[in-house]
């Protein structure tokens, strides 16, 4: 007796030619698809699509299966997917294992996954980089866009990378990373928001510019500022926009304009000053 939740495949392997063209849908067009709905589901299924026919047959009630399978909710970093993915295709390449394997195989790793590419590609990496690179353009020096475009290529040939070697090491490589991701998502979270308080105080250069004078004497409250706390200003004004994108009906598009019209409105005043 045959068991039906094992989609039965053609037997057919993957090439070289089959992991660039994943490469690429994923790297141009991964996201084309997302919605609130499945959120990635449409973007991995189209991934791997032309693989799937491959594997399964152009219209075998296999591939309607795993099309619909791969059309259920879905959302991991960017930078990561691939790794599902290669797994995800040894597993069914074999067609050994069913498909409510597969499925759980994607929702157990997509979270943790989505942390680690959140931490150290969506934060960790854009501050560091990002930061020397722009501390370099500010003081025109032609080197800082050069280190950004480096560090970007440098992230796409990982994702390029990785594809066929979680495909080579199949399910190996969850139990390999298992004990390792918790850890691995903490210090990069760690690492992050050390590199957020680094950028506060070598970025945000804003000066008290007011010094009434009382009688003869100058008071200096920017000079009074930096004894009580060096940069401490920018600290305050960082942490009044965090309090304030916490506000109900409040964007980052509002926050930015409120503070563009408040910086002018100050330095216009002479109580600011760069």
């Amino acid at each position: 007796m045959t068991n039906s939740n094992k989609p039965k495949t053609t037997g057919y392997k993957l090439t070289d030619a089959d992991f660039k063209q994943i490469n690429r849908r994923s790297l141009f067009g991964f996201q084309l698809g997302w919605n609130y709905e499945c959120m990635q589901a449409s973007g991995y299924l189209y991934t791997i699509l032309p693989q799937l026919r491959k594997m399964y047959g152009d219209g075998t009630p296999e591939l309607k299966k795993m099309m619909k399978l791969h059309t259920q909710f879905f959302n991991t970093s960017n930078f990561f997917n691939t790794i599902v993915t290669g797994i995800d295709l040894a597993l069914e390449e074999e067609g050994t294992d069913s498909a409510e394997t597969v499925n759980g195989l994607k929702a157990g790793l997509m979270g943790p996954l989505a942390a680690i590419g959140d931490a150290i590609f969506a934060a960790l990496i854009p501050a560091i980089f990002g930061a020397i690179a722009a501390d370099m353009a500010v003081k025109g020096n032609p080197l800082g866009v050069l280190i950004w475009v480096g560090a970007s290529i440098a992230v796409m040939i990982f994702r390029w990378s990785q594809l066929k070697f979680a495909y080579k090491e199949g399910t190996e490589l969850v139990t390999a990373m298992q004990h390792r991701l918790t850890a691995l998502t903490d210090a990069t979270t760690q690492l992050g928001v050390f590199m957020v308080g680094v950028l506060v105080a070598t970025m945000i250069n804003i000066k008290l510019a007011w010094a009434p004078m009382i009688g003869d004497v100058k008071l200096d409250f920017q000079n009074n500022l930096d004894m009580l706390l060096p940069r401490l200003l920018p600290a305050v004004i960082v942490l009044a926009i965090y309090w304030m994108l916490g506000k109900k009906n409040m964007t980052s598009t509002k926050a930015i304009f409120i503070v563009l019209f408040v910086s002018i409105a100050l330095s216009a005043l002479g109580v600011i000053s760069k």
